[in-house]
């Protein structure tokens, strides 16, 4: 009976090739078969920015289903869980491309927590945040000092409540919300702090230096938003 395969969780980082890891090329490398996460309309981000280290690899489509609801979403994970395990069982090793880092709001956990329930092994490599790779692009950090850092999506909880804590703070997954959120900044006063950037490292990136020129056709799923407090607002270098 063949020994059964590894599963690698590889994190490819926000967008632009140049910022996977050597760690995550090299787990791509290794593997034998590569599980891509599909969130429908045919876009696969993952594999896109890691195509040039896929190569002609076969490919393991795993359905990501971007809905609230949670049902649907635990049953896509099972699925794809099921669907690597049996690869594994054929003693072949399986890298499984995550966005970003996949220790921040991935996909992948519940995957990786089926079949390390399941008695495979399993293991993790990290990558750069959208968040970072946002922070950069803009021309300024996202803390220093004694400065705190908030890190939430949008659509998580009172983004009221959140505004009230006294810390930088980063949107992710905006969308649809965006607009919300320049609304609710702009009546606190904070909207002169606070810089866009969708699709990060993405052929079609959008930056915003003021979310307050953001319009709702500019705003992307992958669209994150950094708010900083009047006390450590930077000057931005982005153009």
């Amino acid at each position: 009976m063949a020994e059964k395969g590894v599963l690698t969780g590889v994190s490819v980082g926000p967008g632009d090739p140049d910022l996977m890891t050597l760690a995550a090329v090299k787990a791509i490398q290794a593997a034998d078969v590569i599980a891509t996460p599909n969130i429908g309309h045919k876009r696969q981000t993952a594999l896109s920015i890691a195509q040039e280290y896929v190569g002609d690899k076969e490919l393991l489509d795993c359905s990501t289903p971007m809905t609230r609801d949670e049902s649907v979403r635990n049953a896509a994970y099972a699925e794809n869980a099921r669907k690597i395990c049996e690869v594994l069982d054929t003693g072949r090793n399986v890298a499984y491309l995550c966005l970003g880092d996949i220790g921040v709001y991935a996909s992948y956990a519940p995957v990786h927590e089926h079949v390390i329930a399941a008695g495979y092994e399993a293991v993790i490599v990290p990558g750069v945040t959208s968040f970072s790779a946002t922070a950069a692009r803009l021309g300024t950090v996202l803390c220093e000092g004694d400065e705190r850092l908030l890190i939430t999506p949008v659509m998580a909880g009172d983004v009221d409540e959140i505004l009230d804590v006294k810390a930088n703070k980063v949107f992710m997954k905006s969308w649809r919300e965006v607009l919300d959120l320049r609304d609710k900044l702009e009546a606190r006063g904070q909207l002169e702090h606070a810089s866009m950037v969708a699709n990060c490292g993405l052929p079609d990136e959008k930056v915003f230096p003021r979310l307050a020129d953001v319009t709702a056709d500019d705003a992307d799923y992958f669209s994150v938003v950094i708010v900083k407090e009047e006390h450590a607002s930077r000057g931005n270098s982005a153009s």
